[in-house]
């Protein structure tokens, strides 16, 4: 049996004052006071099963009428700042239907679900503990991925809005096997994509239940596109391979679809194509990303093993003596990004 990608938890690493001003400076600080550790002061709870009656490892928590009250009106004051830029008048149509608890995973997050009372729609959103690898993760993907991601910060709590899709092991294990022959295909490409873009942005762990499939219906056919959901892998591991989802046993079914649809020169084609796009997106927001990666450059998120062990390997998969000589995780996403743009500086992509 092989040995696993990651054996010890990351440790959660504090916000500094410089990524918090950066945080301002982009509006993601919010204005509501809400602390993760308010959450935690629960009278008690129940567990949450599925549709199937399976224990899903959530809780739903419940508090005294007292602190239920007040906890239920900045809920909605941290909805309306999500969706609505802190429209106070819609909080008199919002009902916070569940407060639940997850009790595994590194984060340990309580997901909120939110009534609209007028016509029972809802969403979720996040609270968690502020982590500065997270952080970094969240701010790369709205930036580089195709998807924007909606967060805020309070100190040291974390708000951050629900990604819909069919968690990577759901759809694997259920509704893989019922996709159409071309449907199949596109979803290996889409793999081979989302693998190169997890790799290029360093962001690590993307196994089955770390990722979502989004199935998207155009006029004639069913899209499927993969978002990452889990941010608290950026940039930490040592591993080269805990950033390539390739290698995780979890994803097998995906890269068995891969050798089964796509041929070499298609995969190196994707890849490509992919390696392109982000280096129009680091070209189109290169002040921003600047600023995040010189704040990064200064910030500890990682532990100088990992370090080390990173940018070594990175240096014998590039040759890039960038790699070799980074002083930092920041440096090593500098060298990583500066890698994909020189590569395609000279074909009139960016």
């Amino acid at each position: 049996m092989s040995e696993p990608l990651m054996v010890l938890k990351k440790p959660s690493y504090p916000l500094t004052q410089s990524l918090l001003s950066y945080l301002e400076r982009y509006e993601r600080i919010s204005k509501v006071s809400v602390f993760y550790d308010d959450l935690l002061r629960f009278a008690g709870s129940v567990n949450v099963y599925d549709k199937n009656e399976t224990d899903t490892l959530w809780i739903r928590v419940y508090y005294s009428e007292f602190e239920r009250n007040e906890i239920d009106l900045n809920l909605k004051k941290v909805y309306s700042l999500l969706h609505s830029d802190g429209n106070s008048e819609i909080i008199q149509f919002l009902n916070i239907d569940a407060i639940d608890y997850c009790t595994f995973g590194n984060s340990k997050p309580f997901r909120i679900k939110v009534r609209n009372i007028l016509n029972d729609n809802y969403v979720h959103f996040y609270i968690k503990k502020a982590d500065a690898s997270r952080i970094y993760g969240l701010e790369l993907e709205d930036i580089l991925s195709p998807d924007k991601i909606n967060f805020l910060v309070f100190k040291d709590t974390l708000i951050e809005e629900h990604i819909i899709g069919i968690p990577g092991d759901v759809f694997m294990d259920t509704l893989l096997d019922n996709c159409t022959e071309m449907e199949k295909s596109q979803i290996a490409k889409e793999f081979v994509k989302f693998n190169e873009r997890c790799m290029i942005r360093l962001l690590g762990d993307m196994r089955a239940y770390n990722y979502v499939i989004v199935p998207i219906h155009d006029f004639d056919q069913v899209v499927y596109k993969i978002r990452p959901i889990d941010f608290d892998q950026q940039c930490y591991e040592g591993n080269f391979k805990v950033y390539r989802p390739q290698f995780f046993k979890e994803n097998y079914p995906m890269i068995k679809l891969i050798k089964d649809k796509l041929e070499e020169r298609s995969i190196i084609q994707y890849k490509d194509e992919e390696r392109a796009i982000l280096a129009k997106r680091i070209h189109s927001a290169e002040n921003r990303i600047k600023k995040l990666l010189n704040i990064m450059c200064h910030d500890t998120i990682s532990t100088e093993e990992h370090l080390n062990q990173l940018k070594m390997e990175l240096y014998r998969y590039t040759n890039d003596m960038k790699f070799k000589n980074a002083k930092s995780m920041g440096h090593i996403m500098f060298a990583a990004f500066e890698f994909i743009t020189r590569n395609f500086k000279n074909t009139n992509l960016i």
